[in-house]
């Protein structure tokens, strides 16, 4: 067995691909360190990452079945940790759990969402276009579908800041990431009892009436499971596909009339920079033998979304990324395959199709070499998004003549 591979530094924020190329050599999976002291199995293969995200007589998402546990003061816990939720759950339970999200997301309309995020993406959009200076993750990428919770859950607005915090601190592998979530736990704890003795017109409310009759606790995890699973992915999402839009020359001018499309963009980067780039945890129920690696009872494998599409990704030809070919993995597969694909989607093509048909002449602050991106084993995520764009001039109001006036 080849040496564990750390994924939690600033080396391998910096060239996941160099770090997945080298554990591809030693076959479909390969030993790797996502936190000190936590190892585990990653597979980098796209057909064992299928039979691993498909097989739930082989393999559960209960942690409760790792061997040996994770240390209670791992900084994986938040992200890893077993919670009262679809993700954390197999058979019955995990049918349960899922059915109150699925049917929840059912009541967002398409076109009522898309019309929202277009107005978000409009005001978020005013604050900053007459400066000709901009960073889009702070002011755009993360801000954007925080609106989304506020409005499907009801959110207090004062809130807001301490969602992000919460949502972006668990995926790091940092000694912050349990305090991060604990405090997002808190936030939604609270609107939960406020919403079981006052309910309103918002998702939580209805989630507390649903005929699968959760209690409180379970309602929180639910909201939490959907939030983290949801607003930073897709705040990397919209983050990475506006970097390839500014740096690729494809798209050079093209999504003003041209080939190329924001949704495209977005599909490049779900096969090569997907926002959530390793997950899906899972556990053998018994020793078995896995393409070729013995696996032991208990032992932690996660799926390299990013790696497993690498080796099947379709190629560019002529300029244009052929699709259709086979599918890539960043939503998962299987039973526990992401179920809030398509609201996901609409936010960020909407959200790249309005900041660009805006601000046409968007550019890099600086090289894209230069461009850091957030430590962490589980996401694919830059810290900042610096451009510059000629600022927008707003006429102001004409005077109003003095005799005019009384």
């Amino acid at each position: 067995m080849p040496e564990a591979v750390p994924l939690y530094g600033p080396d391998f924020a910096a060239d996941p691909h160099g770090v997945y190329a080298r554990l591809r050599r030693h076959g479909a999976s390969a030993p790797v360190m996502i936190a000190p002291g936590v190892e585990g199995l990653l597979v980098t293969d796209y057909q064992a990452a299928l039979d691993v995200l498909r097989d739930t007589d082989t393999f559960s998402k209960d942690p409760r079945n790792r061997h040996p546990p994770l240390p209670l003061d791992s900084p994986v816990l938040p992200i890893l940790g077993y919670r009262p939720t679809a993700l954390f759950s197999d058979g019955d339970e995990h049918r349960r759990y899922r059915q109150v999200i699925t049917d929840g997301l059912a009541l967002i309309e398409p076109h009522t969402l898309q019309a929202a995020v277009t107005g978000v993406a409009g005001d978020l959009i005013s604050r900053f276009d007459g400066t000709g200076t901009a960073d889009l993750i702070a002011q755009y990428a993360r801000r954007l579908p925080l609106f989304v919770f506020n409005t499907w859950f009801g959110v207090p607005a004062e809130h807001s800041d301490r969602l992000v915090a919460g949502m972006a601190g668990m995926m790091e592998s940092a000694a912050r990431a349990q305090a991060a979530y604990a405090d997002l736990v808190a936030v939604v704890t609270t609107m939960v009892a406020e919403r079981r003795e006052r309910p309103r017109n918002d998702l939580t409310s209805w989630l507390l009436t649903h005929p699968a009759d959760l209690d409180n606790d379970e309602v929180v995890r639910q909201i939490t499971l959907v939030m983290s699973a949801g607003h930073e992915p897709t705040t990397n999402l919209i983050g990475n596909a506006l970097l390839r839009v500014l740096t690729d020359d494809r798209y050079a001018g093209s999504l003003f009339g041209g080939a190329m499309t924001a949704h495209q963009a977005i599909d490049e980067v779900l096969w090569h920079d997907p926002p959530l780039s390793i997950l899906s945890a899972h556990y053998p129920r018994y020793d078995i033998e896995f393409h070729g690696r013995r696996l032991r009872a208990g032992q932690l494998v996660l799926v390299s979304y990013a790696a497993a599409n690498a080796g099947t990704a379709p190629a560019a030809d002529d300029g244009q990324l052929r699709s259709g070919e086979s599918a890539h993995l960043s939503w998962g597969a299987g039973p526990h395959s992401c179920p809030a694909r398509d609201p996901a989607m609409l936010i960020a093509i909407t959200a790249v199709e309005q900041l660009t048909s805006r601000l046409r002449d968007l550019e890099l602050s600086l090289p894209k070499e230069q461009l850091i991106w957030r430590p962490g084993p589980f996401h694919r995520a830059l810290v900042s998004l610096p451009v510059h764009f000629s600022p927008v001039v707003r006429e102001r109001p004409a005077a109003v003549p003095a005799d005019a006036v009384g």
